[in-house]
């Protein structure tokens, strides 16, 4: 029986759908492990992406911990920080640096955060203690002013008169006093020696006070009492002259006015002449040796009242000695020189300061042989020095040939124990003091 065209269409109508059906499904399982495959390859591109960004993140985490360890001092007992106060460093640490979980990347985000805010913390935690003893440090090394109590003022004005320099000056005026041919007198030392003392005192405490502005920029004398402000300048001012006045009268009118008028002139030139000239000219260094040389000749003419070959020689030893001295100690302090503004021979003039120490050196040896011909020691005496006297002009040699620090140091130190020991020497081999009247005949 023939099917009616009613009755067919439906069939084919769902046979075609069918087949389509079919057809669909057969293409999405064969296409299915295609995209798959794909879906797989761009999770898999997109997790080695995440590990990438993870692996960065970790290297800045590491240098940027290298840097500031770099950077900061360690202390003693480190602090720690506020949100590690209950857990040991090494926990602290592994807390900063742990890494989160490899997750998806949209979950990664919410970990991210909490790990900046950690290692913000921990870069303000390492650079706060950097930070304030910088700022402690910087307060040290600002100027501030010294407050002075009553049972610092001692000090403070020893300090002022260069109390060192002072007890050199009164050693040689002393020994001027004992090596003169004349009797000695123990009121006229004492008048003599608390009288150079005091007109010592006077010229430091006038020089400090001339000089406090270039001072404060060496380090050397960058703590002396008037440029810290532990004592006034309307003090030291009236120091000095508390000190000149009573000083100059001793040495006027209890020993001499010769002698009077030596302190005074010593004073001049050494405030109103060496003190400017140190920032005018090299010619500072002569004028301050002949400063250096004048208290043993006041000490000669206090104990003789006259002024003759004896005292120039003793004025010329202590002349030739203080340019090795202050040479040597000069060359060592040149940076500190040049940053108060002085002129010296060490800063402008090197070569010629090592060329005046030796030869200097070398005229100790002239001046010890000049000694028992002026009649002030015997002939024993150029002898026993000249050991002493060939090792300065060794240590001399050195220092005009080498021009190191080294060199300058020993010469310098050289000079501390010299001229100690080269007056000792002289007073054992001082002249007789009654041995000229003993040539002359009886009459």
């Amino acid at each position: 029986m023939a099917a009616s065209p009613h009755t067919l269409s439906p069939r084919l109508l769902t046979g075609w759908i069918r087949g389509c059906i079919w057809h669909l499904e057969r293409r999405a399982m064969q296409e299915s492990p295609h995209r798959l495959l794909h879906l797989l390859r761009n999770v898999n591109q997109q997790w080695i992406t995440f590990r990438h960004l993870t692996f960065l993140r970790r290297m800045y985490v590491t240098q940027l911990n290298r840097s500031l360890n770099q950077q900061v001092k360690p202390k003693p007992e480190p602090v720690a920080a506020p949100f590690l106060e209950k857990t040991s460093s090494d926990e602290a640490k592994a807390e900063i640096y742990e890494m989160s979980p490899l997750s998806a990347p949209g979950l990664s985000p919410s970990r991210e955060p909490h790990a900046k805010e950690a290692l913000e913390l921990e870069a303000a935690s390492v650079t706060e203690g950097p930070v304030a003893a910088g700022k402690e440090a910087k307060e040290e090394r600002q100027w501030k002013e010294m407050k002075l109590r009553w049972d610092d003022l001692p000090g403070a004005l020893a300090r002022l008169s260069k109390i060192k320099l002072t007890a050199l000056v009164v050693s040689t005026t002393s020994a001027g006093f004992a090596l003169a041919p004349e009797p000695f007198d123990w009121t006229c030392f004492l008048l003599t020696f608390v009288g150079t003392g005091l007109a010592s005192c006077a010229a430091n405490s006038i020089n400090q006070f001339f000089e406090v502005p270039f001072d404060s920029n060496m380090n050397r004398t960058k703590n002396r009492p008037l440029v810290r402000g532990q004592i006034s300048p309307l003090l030291a001012v009236s120091f000095a002259t508390c000190c000149a006045v009573p000083g100059v009268a001793l040495l006027t009118w209890g020993v001499n006015p010769l002698t009077g008028a030596l302190g005074v002139f010593n004073i001049f030139l050494y405030t109103c002449c060496y003190t400017p000239l140190k920032r005018v000219s090299i010619a500072n260094t002569w004028v301050g040796a002949v400063v250096g040389a004048i208290p043993p000749v006041m000490g000669w003419t206090a104990a003789t009242g006259s002024l003759d070959a004896g005292a120039i020689l003793l004025g010329g030893i202590l002349y030739s000695w203080q340019f090795p001295h202050f040479n040597a100690l000069s060359w060592g302090l040149r940076e500190d020189y040049s940053r108060g503004g002085y002129c010296m021979m060490s800063v402008t003039h090197p070569a010629l300061c090592r060329r005046v120490a030796l030869r200097h050196c070398l005229a100790l040896i002239a001046l010890s042989a000049a000694a028992p011909a002026l009649d002030v020691t015997t002939w024993t005496f150029p002898v026993i020095a000249l050991p002493i006297n060939l090792y300065i002009s060794y240590l001399g040699f050195r220092f005009y040939r080498d021009a190191d620090r080294k060199s300058s140091r020993k010469l310098f130190f050289c000079s501390l124990w010299h001229l100690p020991l080269f007056l000792l020497l002289m007073l054992t081999c001082k002249r007789p003091a009654g041995r000229g009247d003993a040539r002359e005949p009886q009459g």
